[in-house]
C-alpha cells in the first residue's frame, strides 16, 4: 500500500489511471490543514463572541445588525481574487509557473485598486448602514462605529484572501491554513485587552492586574482589524518570497497590465462577485425581514450563524482543496481526473458535513452557553439551529461543487443558480414564514434553501457542462 504522505497532485497526474483511494487520501491531506484552520477559526469565533456577548444582548446585536453586510463585501473580495488563482492552478497543472507569478503580479495590483475603492464606499456609508438595516435606536451608533473601523481593513483583507488563495492554488495548503487560524488567535488576544476595561484578574489564585481599554464594541472592531492587517502582511511576504512555485523573488517578470490575464479574470470574477453580492445581499435581506421581531431575535440569528459555522467547517476546507485540484488537472488536461476527484470531494463533503450535523443536535445547548449569557437568546438560537440541521449533507454538496466549478473557471451558471435558489426560495419564503413563525420562520425557510441548493448543484455537476478546456491554454 503507498504511504499517503508521499501522494501528490503532480504523482497523480502522471499516472495513467489513479486510484479512488489515492484521491481520497489527496483530498483529505490537502483539506486536512484547511479545515484545523477552520476549527481554529470558529474556536476563536466562540470565544470572540462570548467576549462580545459577555456585555450583553445589546452588543451582539449590534455586530450581528451589519454582519451580513461584512459578509457581502468579503465575498465580492473573494470574487476578485479567485479571478486570479484560479488561473494561477490552472497554470501551475500546465507546468507554467513563470507565467502564474506574472498573474500574481497582475492579481496584487488588481486587489489594491479594488480593495482601497470598497474601503473608501464602506466609510462614506458607515453612519447610515445600521437605519438602513432596520436597526433599533439603542444599537445604531455602535453598530456604525464598528462597521467604520471595519472599513478602514478592506484593502488589506483583499491583499489576505488574494495571497491565501494563490498559495493554496499551488497545492500549499498549511500556510494559509496556519495564517489563517493565527488571525483568529491574535484576534482574540486583541479583544482581552480593547474591549474590557482595567481589572483584576485571578490567575492560579493570585490577583493580578490586567490593562484595558474599555472599548466594547469599538474594541473588538479594532481588534479584528489590527489581527487582519498583520497577517494580511504576512501572507502577503509569503506568497511573494516564500512560495517555492510562484515566489515573486524567484521568478522575474513584468508589472504591466496584461489584457488576457484581465479578461480571464473578469470571467471568472464577475460572475462570483456577482453571486457573492446577490447572496450576501440576501442575508442583509434576511437581516432586515429578522430585525423587526427585535433584539432577542437578532442576537440569536447571528450566534446560531456562529455555532452553525462548526458543521461547515469540513466543506469549506474540502471545496478549498478541490479549487486547487481541479484546477490543476484542467489545467493538465485531465479529464478523466476531473470528473473523479468531483465526485470524490462531494462525496467526503457530504459524508463529513452530515457527521457534524449529528454532533451540533446534541452539542447546540453548550455551545449556546458558551455564546451568550441571555438565557433567553440561547434557549432561542439552540431551537432554530436545530431545526435547520437537517439540511447540512445538502448544504456541503452545494459547498464542494462551488469549489469544483471554481477550479474549472466556471462561475456564470453556479452564480444564476445561487441567486434563484436564495431569492427565489429563502428570501420568498421567509417574508411569508417570519411574519407569522417569527426567527423559527426564518430558519426553516434556509433549510428548505440549503436542500434546494444542494440538489440543483448535484445535477449540474453529474450534467457535467461545467467541464471545458483550460482557459489559460
Amino acid at each position: 500500500m503507498k504511504n499517503a504522505t508521499k501522494i501528490t497532485l503532480e504523482k497523480i497526474l502522471t499516472e495513467e489511471k489513479g486510484s479512488r483511494a489515492d484521491e481520497i487520501r489527496l483530498v483529505l491531506s490537502l483539506s486536512l490543514p484547511a479545515i484545523l484552520a477552520q476549527l481554529t477559526s470558529i474556536a476563536m469565533q466562540y470565544i470572540d463572541a462570548g467576549m462580545v456577548g459577555s456585555m450583553g444582548a445589546g452588543a451582539t446585536a449590534s455586530i450581528g445588525l451589519i454582519s451580513t453586510t461584512t459578509w457581502l463585501i468579503g465575498g465580492t473580495c473573494i470574487g476578485v481574487s479567485a479571478g486570479f488563482y484560479v488561473q494561477v492552478a490552472q497554470l501551475i497543472g500546465a507546468r507554467r509557473n513563470k507565467e502564474a507569478a506574472d498573474v500574481l503580479r497582475q492579481g496584487l495590483k488588481a486587489a489594491l485598486t479594488v480593495g482601497l475603492l470598497v474601503s473608501l464606499i464602506c466609510i462614506l456609508i458607515s453612519g447610515k448602514l445600521p437605519i438602513w438595516l432596520g436597526g433599533s435606536e439603542d444599537i445604531v451608533k455602535t453598530s456604525s462605529t464598528y462597521f467604520f473601523i471595519y472599513s478602514l481593513a478592506i484593502p488589506f483583507s483583499l491583499i489576505r484572501q488574494l495571497s491565501g488563495g494563490m498559495m493554496q492554488s499551488t497545492g500549499d495548503m498549511k500556510t494559509p491554513s496556519i495564517l489563517s487560524g493565527s488571525i483568529c488567535i491574535l484576534n482574540v488576544i486583541f479583544n482581552f485587552f480593547f474591549i474590557f476595561p482595567t481589572r483584576t484578574v485571578e490567575v492560579f489564585g493570585l490577583d493580578v492586574k490586567v490593562f484595558g481599554f474599555g472599548l466594547g464594541v469599538a474594541g473588538a472592531a479594532i481588534a479584528t482589524t489590527a489581527s487582519d492587517v498583520i497577517i494580511s502582511l504576512i501572507m502577503l511576504f509569503m506568497v511573494c518570497f516564500k512560495n517555492k512555485k510562484i515566489a515573486l523573488c524567484n521568478n522575474k517578470g513584468s508589472w504591466k497590465w496584461q489584457g488576457r490575464t484581465i479578461a480571464n479574470a473578469a470571467k471568472i470574477a464577475i460572475p462570483l462577485s456577482l453571486d457573492q453580492f446577490f447572496m450576501c445581499s440576501a442575508y442583509v435581506a434576511g437581516t432586515v425581514i429578522i430585525a423587526p421581531l427585535g433584539t432577542v431575535s437578532v442576537a440569536a440569528n447571528s450566534l446560531s450563524v456562529t455555532a452553525e459555522s462548526l458543521c461547515y467547517m469540513p466543506g469549506y476546507g474540502i471545496g478549498s482543496a478541490a479549487t486547487a485540484i481541479i484546477g490543476q488537472t484542467i489545467g493538465a488536461d485531465r479529464k478523466d481526473l476531473t470528473k473523479s476527484f468531483s465526485r470524490t470531494v462531494v462525496y467526503l463533503g457530504m459524508g463529513l458535513m452530515g457527521l457534524t450535523a449529528i454532533f451540533m443536535y446534541f452539542f447546540a445547548p453548550i455551545a449556546f452557553s458558551f455564546l451568550t449569557s441571555d438565557p433567553e437568546v440561547a434557549a432561542l438560537g439552540t431551537k432554530v439551529l436545530r431545526l435547520e440541521l437537517i439540511a447540512e449533507p445538502l448544504y456541503g454538496a452545494s459547498i464542494c461543487c462551488a469549489g469544483i466549478f471554481r477550479g474549472a473557471g466556471d462561475t456564470l451558471k453556479p452564480s444564476i443558480l445561487n441567486l434563484v435558489s436564495m431569492w427565489g426560495v429563502r428570501i420568498l419564503l421567509a417574508a411569508l414564514l417570519v411574519p407569522h413563525m417569527g426567527l423559527m420562520g426564518y430558519w426553516t425557510a434556509m433549510a428548505i434553501e440549503l436542500c434546494f441548493r444542494g440538489i440543483i448543484f448535484l445535477i449540474r455537476l453529474y450534467r457535467g457542462k461545467w467541464l471545458k478546456k483550460s482557459m489559460v491554454a
